[in-house]
């Protein structure tokens, strides 16, 4: 770091002057003074990072450890990595160990890099904050903020190898109620594994789910607001992939409430099979169709009645408040018996298919007054998959919907990218011959009198003292043979 300052007190402070004097002339130009701004700070940040990465590089090659451990220099490289900061370039140095014949860069082991990792964690973030909101290339577009730029391709291969933690509990409390609204997108499919292995005939969409719990509906600014909402999703496909869906929300409901105290858990939804099964995972839990498509059936039955269409729904809907089925099943069948076209009669016979399928669903809804069963799944469809994933001309992978359905559902579960990159990190192995580190009086008092004389007229000010190099040798040595 302190040969990097000192460049910039003789350079680039100069540099930022000009720019001041340059902007002075004409104050209108703000965009032009902030871009130099930023490239000069931006570099002098770069040049930090750079500088110390090679002093970690020196410190593992001065260690009287690691001849010990049979670590012998073999080369030296100049590499790069992406950082949100912009791309740094700094050289390392490769070893061998004698004992086991492996090469390594022991600087990379020291900062948790796999093999060829070209991308720092920060960045990789960074695009994923990008590409869960718009394309893989605009995520590769923003890894930093000096615009280097990540292939697509790059960025498609993070997201496919991504894998998701377990939805954060709440802080246990009581509720009466739970709800749970469900639905599926329809989103297009490209290809399975590999580009052109979809040929014609077969099926090209894939639907990921998406289920939300929460507590209670309260209006906000002539919206309705649910309160601690939390999302799952994913494309969960065939019975086992339905049971793991429903059994992750389910233990996500014991972690966050008292089941115990708790009553009924409302499960809202069109009334397809795979929703209907969540009740046999979720506790006290029963399904309720929701009012929409309860609306929609009853109005396809009736729109082609002309005059008389708003007599009949209205007895359709008098016979559900009455909680009379079989007078609901009669007024369908009349319906039937008056319709003369054959393809509105089929529209009619899945109607009464429809409604009196779901019947109990209904009943529900019609027996549970107080309890707020208001789903709003078509609208969080649109908004959480949709967006991104199906109301654009898309192709997608199954691995590609699949995971891009989760991390959309992260997003809005506000979770932390940073946080989720590094979980994807699995530990290193340890160095050979691993074992605790002694840093004698010699090494210190030497790295000392090094970091004085590189610091030059810098060597007084108080972040170069000897507490501060000490500690930075032994944190970058405990990490390199502690791992």
């Amino acid at each position: 770091m302190n040969n990097s300052i000192q460049h910039f007190c003789q350079e680039g402070i100069a540099k930022l002057e000009k720019i001041m004097i340059d902007y002075a002339q004409d104050p209108s130009k703000i965009a032009e003074m902030v871009y130099s701004v930023t490239e000069a700070v931006t570099k002098l940040g770069t040049d930090i990072i750079s500088e110390e990465w090679e002093n970690f590089d020196q410190i593992i090659k001065n260690s009287p450890e690691r001849k010990k451990r049979g670590w012998y220099v073999k080369d030296k490289t100049e590499t790069s990595l992406i950082t949100s900061l912009g791309q740094v370039t700094y050289h390392k140095t490769l070893y061998q160990n004698k004992n086991t014949g492996e090469y390594e860069y022991l600087l990379d082991r020291a900062m948790g890099l796999s093999p060829h990792e070209r991308i720092t964690e920060d960045a990789v973030a960074r695009i994923l904050e990008e590409a869960v909101e718009t394309s893989y290339r605009k995520g590769g577009s923003n890894a930093s903020i000096r615009n280097d730029i990540v292939s697509k391709q790059t960025v498609k291969n993070k997201i496919h190898k991504l894998q998701f933690p377990e939805t954060k509990p709440l802080e246990k409390k009581q509720v009466k109620y739970l709800y749970i609204d469900a639905d599926e997108d329809h989103v297009a499919l490209q290809f399975m594994e590999e580009k052109g292995d979809i040929k014609k005939g077969t099926n090209n969409t894939i639907m990921p789910k998406l289920a939300y719990v929460y507590e209670d509906v309260e209006a906000e600014n002539d919206r309705r607001k649910l309160i601690n909402c939390t999302y799952f999703g994913g494309v969960y496909e065939g019975a086992d992939g339905i049971k793991e869906f429903w059994c992750n929300i389910n233990k996500h409901i014991e972690a966050s409430y008292d089941t115990e105290y708790l009553e009924k858990v409302f499960i809202n939804g069109d009334g397809a099979s795979w929703i209907k099964s969540g009740r046999k995972y979720i506790d006290k839990s029963r399904f309720v169709l929701d009012k929409f498509h309860m609306h929609k059936y009853i109005i396809a039955a009736t729109s082609h009645l002309k005059d008389s269409a708003e007599d009949v729904r209205s007895e359709i809907y008098r016979a559900i408040r009455k909680k009379v089925k079989w007078m609901a099943e009669g007024i369908f069948d009349k319906i039937i018996n008056v319709t003369k076209s054959e393809s509105k009669r089929r529209a009619v016979e899945a109607s009464k298919q429809y409604i009196i399928g779901n019947w109990t669903g209904i009943m529900e809804q019609m027996s549970n007054k107080d309890a707020k069963n208001e789903c709003s799944a078509e609208g969080h469809i649109s908004h959480i998959y949709a967006d991104r994933m199906s109301s654009r001309p898309l192709g997608w992978s199954e691995t590609g919907a699949d995971k891009m359905a989760r991390l959309r559902v992260y997003h809005f579960n506000k979770g932390s990218m940073l946080e989720l990159v590094r979980q994807q990190k699995k530990e290193l192995p340890i160095a050979a011959g691993a074992e605790e580190v002694v840093l004698s009086c010699a090494e210190i008092l030497q790295a000392e009198r090094k970091a004085k004389a590189n610091a030059g007229i810098y060597g007084d000010i108080t972040i170069y003292s000897i507490p501060q190099s000490i500690r930075k040798i032994l944190s970058i040595r405990e990490r390199i043979w502690d791992l």
